[in-house]
């Protein structure tokens, strides 16, 4: 979706000869949420996918202060075995070992997470989806394999706001959220599960054999990435999980529990001491703190609904 109104040139607007021109030559200069990024990339089939998946992103003139330089590219390893593989770079470095040929989108992806996480300290940041209606902003902290992505990338496509499937962005001293939009991963089963659910989601390529399994990413919905600028306090934290034929409990919990598990699920809390202390506390102390177990995403969704009207 655009905004008629907006006349920021976006990454949907080139060709896409243009587009691939750009992306493997000086790069693209994007805004992601708070952060502006170069992303290059001289890997095969990366161009296309990527340029759908980021279509709504503002395109940035090159000639400013970055938070990063990222970039992907195919590499030739001639030992133990020769073969290609796929090298990741921030401001020319690689943090880590090169990942198999043909992952070349999930590994951008989870590189600019890296990026952003071991970064920008200037947040509390919560390992949480983030998604706002009404103005207020609702939290899905949880650990892997509980289902926070699905349940995410389902509310993006059900009336929600959509800030975040990985990270809280969280202002210090306040309850406010920071938008980061980003295409949301889906892994193996979940991939289907969202096709079901919401047939108008943009889905990329799906990807084999990755170290978390089947991958494909979901589009962020227009609307989000052109309101990244606006934030919102939050009003609820859920806890949710995932479960096989599990039925359906949405709960509210205790403020010491609601707190200790916020402050388990922070990726820089004791970086921030006091500040991260005394910010988790406001979050949970001005929030209603709920445990959600569920296995059907209409009733999840319809539950979380549910709530939020009940604010209104």
């Amino acid at each position: 979706m655009s905004d008629p109104r907006d006349s920021t040139l976006r990454v949907g607007a080139l060709s896409t000869a243009e587009f691939g021109e750009r992306l493997g030559g000086a790069g693209i200069v994007v805004r992601i949420g708070p952060f502006d990024f170069r992303v290059c990339a001289r890997a095969r089939g990366l161009a296309v996918p990527l340029q759908s998946l980021y279509r709504d992103y503002a395109l940035l003139p090159g000639d400013r202060v970055l938070h990063g330089h990222v970039e992907v590219r195919d590499v030739l390893r001639l030992w133990p075995r020769p073969g290609r593989r796929v090298r990741f770079l921030v401001d020319g470095r690689a943090p880590h070992e090169d990942m198999p040929a043909g992952q070349a989108l999930p590994v951008l992806e989870w590189g600019i997470n890296l990026v952003v996480a071991l970064r920008f300290h200037a947040y509390l940041m919560l390992h949480a989806a983030v998604l706002e209606r009404g103005g207020r902003a609702l939290l899905l902290p949880a650990w892997p394999g509980h289902g926070k992505t699905t349940l995410c990338a389902a509310l993006a496509h059900r009336g929600w706001r959509l800030f975040s499937d990985e990270f809280g962005l969280v202002r210090p001293g306040t309850r406010d959220l920071v938008p980061i939009p980003r295409p949301m991963p889906l892994k193996n089963a979940s991939i289907d599960v969202i096709r079901r659910f919401a047939p108008d989601a943009c889905l990329g390529p799906t990807i084999p054999n990755t170290r978390k399994g089947t991958i494909a990413h979901v589009r962020p919905p227009g609307d989000s990435v052109l309101r990244a600028g606006e934030t919102a306090p939050a009003a609820w934290i859920v806890y949710p999980r995932w479960e096989a034929g599990a039925r359906l409990v949405l709960e509210e919990i205790p403020k010491s529990e609601g707190y200790l598990q916020l402050a388990t699920n922070a990726f820089n809390y004791e970086m921030l001491g006091e500040a991260g202390f005394t910010t988790a506390r406001g979050l949970v102390d001005g929030t209603r703190c709920f445990r959600l177990v569920y296995s059907d995403l209409d009733e999840a969704v319809a539950a979380l609904d549910a709530v939020a009207d009940e604010a209104t």
